[in-house]
C-alpha cells in the first residue's frame, strides 16, 4: 500500500476515502447471518467486539456509507446509502432518512456536479438512494454530470412489472432511484464485466443479487477489490460459505464469496466491503478452505 492516513487511503494513483451515511446501524447479527456457528461469534469476541459486534444485544454494527475514488482526474462514486425521504415500508429502518450526506460529501471535497461517475454494485435499497433527490416533488439525478453503472441483470430483476416476484424490502428503490436516471439518460447498463478506466473494472459477482457486482482496483503494485454486499460482516471472512438473509441465491452468492476472497487472498488484494465498520476495510489469508483477517486497514 502506498500511503494510509486517518483521512484518505492512496492506492497507486487512485485516492480512496469514505463518506458515511447512517454511522451506527444494529443488526440482528444471528439472524442476518444465521448460519454461523454461535461458537464462531464467541471465540472472536476479542476482535469483533464492540466495532463489529455487541456480545450483550447480540447486534452486529455496520455503516452505511460510500466510498469515494479519484481516478484518472475522474471522481468516481461507489454506492450511494439510503438517501432521504423514502418511502420504504419493507424497512422502517430506511424510512424518511433525514441525513447531511450531502454535507459529508462537501467535506470530501465532493460538490454534486463534480461526480463523474456513480457505481452502484447492486440495487438494494441501501446502495442506490442518493442516486436521486427530490426536487419539486419529482426524483431527479443527485449527480447531474455522472454516468451511472448499473448492472443490467439488476435491473431486469428489479424493475417495471416485476411486482409481487420482489421482496417487500426491495419493491420501491427501483422507481425513485433507478428510473430517475434512466429517464435522464445518464445510466449505463452492463454486464460481465465493465472498465471505468485503466485502473478500475467491474466484474460480475452474482448470488446476493443477480447482477450484484465488484469493483477492482489496480494501479501500479496496489490492489483491491470494493465488494458491494458480497460481505455484510466480517465473520463471513471466517465462513464464507454462510450468506447473509438478504442473499437472493445463498449459494450462488456463497461461490462467488469463496471465489473473490480467494483471489483477494492469492494476489494481496485489499477488501473494501460496504458495510463494515472500524476501518472499514481488511487483508486476508486462506487457513484452510476458509480465510482468515491479517489486518484492518
Amino acid at each position: 500500500m502506498s500511503e494510509i492516513t486517518e483521512e484518505q487511503l492512496v492506492l497507486g494513483d487512485v485516492e480512496v476515502r469514505r463518506v458515511v451515511e447512517v454511522e451506527r446501524f444494529p443488526l440482528p447479527a444471528r439472524t442476518i447471518v444465521p448460519e454461523v456457528p454461535d461458537e464462531v461469534w464467541r471465540d472472536n469476541e476479542e476482535w469483533l467486539a464492540p466495532d463489529h459486534w455487541d456480545p450483550g444485544s447480540g447486534e452486529a454494527l455496520a455503516l452505511m456509507q460510500t466510498w469515494v475514488l479519484r481516478s484518472e482526474g475522474r471522481t468516481v462514486l461507489v454506492d450511494t446509502g439510503i438517501g432521504n425521504g423514502r418511502e420504504r415500508p419493507g424497512v422502517p429502518a430506511f424510512e424518511h432518512l433525514d441525513t447531511d450526506y450531502l454535507d459529508r460529501l462537501a467535506a470530501a471535497g465532493v460538490r454534486p456536479e463534480d461526480v463523474d461517475v456513480v457505481v452502484n454494485t447492486h440495487l438494494h435499497g441501501d446502495h442506490i438512494g442518493w442516486n436521486t433527490h427530490n426536487i419539486g416533488g419529482s426524483w431527479v439525478p443527485t449527480f447531474p454530470n455522472a454516468t451511472y453503472l448499473i448492472p443490467a441483470a439488476d435491473h431486469a430483476f428489479f424493475g417495471p412489472g416485476r411486482g409481487d416476484a420482489v421482496r417487500v424490502d426491495n419493491r420501491y428503490g427501483f422507481a425513485d432511484s433507478i428510473a430517475p436516471v434512466v429517464r435522464a439518460g445518464q445510466a449505463v447498463l452492463w454486464e460481465g464485466t465493465h472498465r471505468i478506466d485503466s485502473h478500475l473494472t467491474l466484474e460480475s459477482a452474482p448470488g446476493h443479487t443477480p447482477g450484484s457486482s465488484v469493483l477492482r482496483l489496480h494501479s501500479g503494485t496496489d490492489r483491491a477489490v470494493f465488494v458491494g454486499d458480497l460481505l455484510h460482516l466480517p465473520v463471513q471472512v471466517l465462513e464464507p460459505c454462510c450468506s447473509s438473509d438478504f442473499c437472493e441465491d445463498p449459494k450462488e452468492a456463497a461461490a462467488s464469496r469463496v471465489r473473490v476472497l480467494g483471489r483477494a487472498a492469492d494476489e494481496g488484494e485489499l477488501v473494501v466491503p460496504a458495510h463494515f465498520a472500524g476501518t472499514g476495510a481488511v487483508e486476508v489469508r486462506r487457513e484452510g478452505g476458509k480465510f482468515g483477517i491479517s489486518r484492518w486497514v
